[in-house]
């Protein structure tokens, strides 16, 4: 297999104790012969341990390595790691998800639809649930089309922080990350500012048919949430998905861009 390198993206990878896992996503790019302009991982304050060995293997995967004193939670993670990186693109990554084979060849029908695209903001390659509204666009992709009119509270997650590629300009349209809050929140104020900035998002109509989120018994996920919001039983289920529509329609009208 020949190597494709894609000078015009930097992989950023955000990072907090699992320094085993980053080694496991950077293995399997590497397995799949695909390089990129730079390489940026960004630590949230992990444990010595974690911090040491991610410098021992900068030298052999060709990353920049950015960190900081003390924890600071998943906005400043993601802020101080896009502001290191030079190149018109990121494809941003959590450590704990690996492309599966073939992968290389999505990400390159992802970057030829930005480029010939300049309203796309994003393009992205997973999901826990499809879309529900979708307009196909080509080689497995669809685009994806917010109306606060639209029914259901599954319309305003548009913008994830699941991997995706995505102009690295991004923080200039759509703000900076909020700081100094719980990770869940970070994620969805940033989707609420990218739909009231009328951000365009693709996605890979397989939304589990690209990347692989793993979590091991030595390094699981680091992001914790209720039983009531994980909770399957249908008459929770049913009220959660009211609760939410509402809540998130109410937080999308009085929602303040501030960039």
């Amino acid at each position: 297999m020949s190597a494709s390198k894609f000078s015009s993206i930097t992989l950023l990878v955000t990072h907090y104790n699992r320094s085993q896992s980053l080694e496991r996503l950077l293995k399997a790019f590497e397995a799949q012969h695909i390089s990129f302009g730079d390489i940026v991982v960004s630590d949230d304050g992990s444990k010595p341990e974690h911090l040491d060995y991610l410098k021992s293997i900068t030298d052999k995967y060709h990353f920049r390595l950015i960190t900081t004193p003390k924890n600071a939670g998943l906005g400043n993670n993601i802020n101080k790691g896009q502001d290191a990186i030079n190149t018109p693109y990121t494809l941003y990554v959590q450590e704990d998800f690996d492309p599966f084979p073939g992968y290389k060849t999505h990400l390159e029908n992802a970057l030829a639809i930005m480029e010939e695209r300049k309203d796309v903001d994003i393009v992205r390659f997973y999901a826990y649930f499809k879309y529900p509204y979708l307009k196909p666009y080509k080689n497995g992709f669809s685009e994806m089309i917010f109306k606060i009119w639209y029914p259901g509270y599954r319309k305003f997650h548009v913008y994830s922080d699941h991997p995706h590629l995505r102009r690295s300009s991004f923080l200039e349209k759509f703000g900076r990350y909020p700081e100094g809050i719980k990770g869940d929140k970070t994620e969805f104020t940033m989707a609420m500012s990218f739909n009231k900035n009328k951000g365009k998002a693709m996605i890979y109509d397989d939304p589990k048919g690209l990347f692989d989120q793993l979590n091991s018994e030595d390094e699981p996920s680091t992001m914790t949430r209720s039983d009531v919001r994980q909770s399957d039983n249908f008459a929770i289920s049913f009220v959660r998905a009211i609760y939410r529509n509402v809540k998130h329609t109410f937080d999308y009208l009085t929602f303040k861009t501030g960039k």
